[in-house]
């Protein structure tokens, strides 16, 4: 037993030994502004980026590198001027790609390569047959197999081209499902390459909050050549988004007693200094703002009188939020009294259900009263009222053939139109109806007096003068065919002018 118990407590000890070495073991970073580039004052008066260079259709300002514009077929890049000096490294990337379109092209890559790449390359802006790591944030779907926006690492030895016609999908080590395109706040990726591991977390941009990042890909064994160069490009193809970088943070990764500590001991000299000059800075130009002042005195006051006019930025927030809340208490105030009224109405549905007795309701006041019965609707009542909607159904069905069929023979006449343009829809009305039963009963009496004649000839009645000859009829069987002509012909005239109306 006492044995147990002192394996028991060397057990613990190990265990505690273990957790302890595990976690004293933290990574040390540090920042290096010669790979990193942020806002404000990210581009100099020239239009230069320290420490760094791009090329093509790239745009630098003082607040974000527009890699690429939102106009068809833009290339660009931004490389750094040095490889870098360590081995493991960190890199934070905030960048935002918009576009009008519903979908974007073609894409933005961060590259780590031996070589810096070109500025109007073939794989999102920048050459093929790299060798290092590619990470793309691809937005259009080359495919077609509706799996993009994507991000994906693609690895090379320099001997490879990159597959465009199936999205890289072939050559990818890791890659993960986002969307990245036209997001409320920009959107960040965390990239870091340690102990050969490379890992990725993605900030989607839809929350401002900076750390609300999410695993996207981890991959190990990764093995990346030393001293490379970081790099960022843009491409736009038939479609187009702005590919806008505004910060590339940098930090060295080392190992626990990695770093020297005569390393860290000249950077905190470094700090001190550096804090030191910060506060006599500061300290001179007061005297000098001082100085100015006592000069001009005029002036001061007239800045701060015109300072007074407009709000400051406190001032306006103050204002916002004072607006918020009163709206909200007036949305809250028309709540009340909507529940205030349907609370009445409840307690006045209550009272007329408690009202109610057997065969009737009662309407008297008073308790002694006698109960005055109000007749309720009969079945023979509702069985009117089925009926009537009953034929108010068949009636409506009846109406939606009758559209129907409208309808079947409006687009027979429209398919038609569309196989012969240049024909025309003669519609039989009632003025084609009506003319051609005139055009019958007035034939039809002109054989009856034929006929009569015919007989008054048989019978040697015909009289020597005024009798209907051959020529007399024809001629004005041939003047009918002419009015008939006519007015068909300028009927078909109103017609086209109509249809040109519509």
């Amino acid at each position: 037993m006492k044995m147990a118990a002192e394996v028991r407590w060397l057990l613990i000890f190990h265990v505690f030994s273990v957790i302890y070495a595990v976690l004293g073991e933290t990574t040390h970073r540090k920042f290096e502004y010669k790979y990193s580039f942020k806002p404000p004052y990210l581009a100099q008066k020239d239009g230069s980026v320290p420490f760094w260079e791009y090329g093509g259709n790239a745009i630098a300002s003082s607040e974000n590198v527009r890699v690429a514009p939102s106009l068809r077929s833009q290339k660009g890049a931004i490389w750094g001027k040095q490889p870098i000096t360590f081995d493991w490294w960190e890199v934070e990337l905030v960048f935002r790609i918009t576009g009008r379109g519903r979908i974007g092209a073609d894409g933005l890559a961060f590259w780590y390569t031996s070589s810096k790449g070109a500025y109007n390359g073939t794989v999102f802006g920048s050459s093929d047959n790299w060798k290092g790591l590619g990470i793309f944030f691809d937005s259009f779907d080359n495919d077609n197999k509706h799996n993009n926006p994507y991000i994906m690492a693609v690895l090379n030895d320099g001997t490879k081209n990159f597959d465009h016609a199936n999205d890289g999908t072939t050559q990818l080590s890791v890659g993960c499902l986002r969307d990245f395109r036209n997001k409320p706040f920009a959107t960040r990726a965390k990239i870091e390459y340690y102990q050969n591991t490379l890992t990725m977390l993605f900030h989607n941009g839809m929350t401002n909050n900076e750390q609300d990042y999410e695993m996207c890909f981890r991959a190990d064994n990764i093995v990346l050549p030393k001293g490379g160069y970081f790099g960022i490009s843009a491409a736009t193809g038939g479609l187009a988004d702005d590919h806008d970088v505004s910060h590339f943070l940098t930090h060295s990764l080392y190992s626990p007693g990695q770093l020297r500590s005569d390393e860290q001991k000249v950077s905190l000299e470094e700090q001190q200094k550096l804090s030191q000059e910060y506060m006599e800075y500061q300290k001179k130009l007061q005297q000098q703002t001082d100085e100015y002042h006592r000069e001009h005195p005029n002036e001061h006051r007239e800045k701060e009188e015109f300072e007074e006019v407009f709000e400051s930025e406190s001032q306006r927030e103050f204002r916002q939020i004072f607006a918020a809340l009163g709206q909200t208490f007036n949305t809250l105030r028309e709540l009340d009294n909507k529940v205030n009224d349907i609370l009445a109405k409840q307690d006045r549905t209550i009272n007329a259900m408690n009202q109610l007795v057997v065969g009737g309701v009662q309407t008297g006041g008073q308790p002694g009263q006698p109960v005055q019965l109000i007749d309720t609707i009969r079945r023979q009542e509702v069985d009117t009222i089925l009926g009537n909607q009953n034929a108010i159904l068949s009636a409506a069905r009846e109406i939606k053939t009758y559209v129907t069929d409208v309808y079947s023979k409006a687009d027979t006449i429209i398919s038609n139109q569309a196989r012969a343009p240049t024909a025309q829809v003669q519609p039989m009305g009632y003025d084609y109806h009506s003319l051609i039963s005139e055009m019958r009963d007035g034939l039809n009496t002109l054989k009856r007096d034929i006929g009569q004649m015919n007989t008054k000839a048989n019978c040697g009645d015909c009289p020597t003068t005024n009798c209907l000859t051959t020529t007399m009829f024809l001629l004005f069987v041939a003047l009918q065919m002419i009015i008939l002509l006519v007015y068909s012909m300028y009927r078909d005239n109103k017609e086209a002018q109509a249809k040109k109306l519509y």
